[in-house]
C-alpha cells in the first residue's frame, strides 16, 4: 500500500457512537499495554466499512448514497447491529468526510468480503483492544495484508 495513503488511514478520525456519546479516535497512537484502559467500545470486535467513493474514486452523492444504503442492507440482513459513524481529516484545511458503518462482532472474513465488493482500498478491524487497516483491493496490496495500528482518543 502506498506509504501517503496509509498515512492517512492511521491519521483519520473516525467518530464512532458509545453509550457516553460520540467517542473520537484514530490509528495513530502509542502502543497500549493495558487495553482496559481504553473505553469499552474500542476494547470490543468490530469493523469500520463504507461503500463511498471506491478505490479511493469520487463519485457523485446520489451514487454513494445508494451503493451505501445498499450495504447497510446487506449487513443487516447479515444479522449485524450497525450504526452509522464517520471518518475524517482532522487538518484545518481539511473537508473530506466520509460516512461509514460501525459493524459489531461481524466476522474478519466476511468484513474483508464486504470491503472487496464494494470495491473499498481497506477497511478497519478491531479486536480485543488492536486496531488494524486490512487490504481489500488488489490493486492496492495483497487482500488480507494488516497494518497495525494503535488507538489514539482525540477530544
Amino acid at each position: 500500500m502506498d506509504p501517503t495513503l496509509l498515512r492517512q488511514y492511521m491519521a483519520t478520525v473516525y467518530e464512532l457512537p458509545s453509550t457516553n456519546g460520540p467517542l473520537r479516535a484514530s490509528m495513530d497512537g502509542d502502543a497500549v499495554t493495558d487495553i482496559s484502559a481504553l473505553p469499552e467500545l474500542l476494547t470490543k470486535p468490530f469493523a469500520i466499512i463504507t461503500a463511498f467513493n471506491p478505490r479511493s474514486m469520487l463519485l457523485p452523492r446520489k451514487v454513494n448514497e445508494g451503493r451505501h444504503q445498499v450495504l447497510r442492507e446487506l449487513l443487516i440482513l447479515g444479522c449485524y447491529r450497525v450504526e452509522n459513524c464517520v471518518g475524517y481529516d482532522e487538518e484545518p484545511e481539511g473537508a473530506w468526510r466520509e460516512p461509514s458503518f460501525l459493524v459489531h462482532g461481524v466476522e474478519r472474513d466476511e468484513a474483508i468480503s464486504f470491503g472487496r465488493v464494494f470495491r473499498q482500498n481497506s477497511i478497519i478491524v478491531c479486536n480485543k483492544g488492536r486496531p488494524e487497516v486490512v487490504v481489500t483491493d488488489p490493486t492496492c496490496d495483497d487482500v488480507g495484508r494488516v497494518f497495525i495500528g494503535n488507538w489514539r482518543l482525540r477530544s
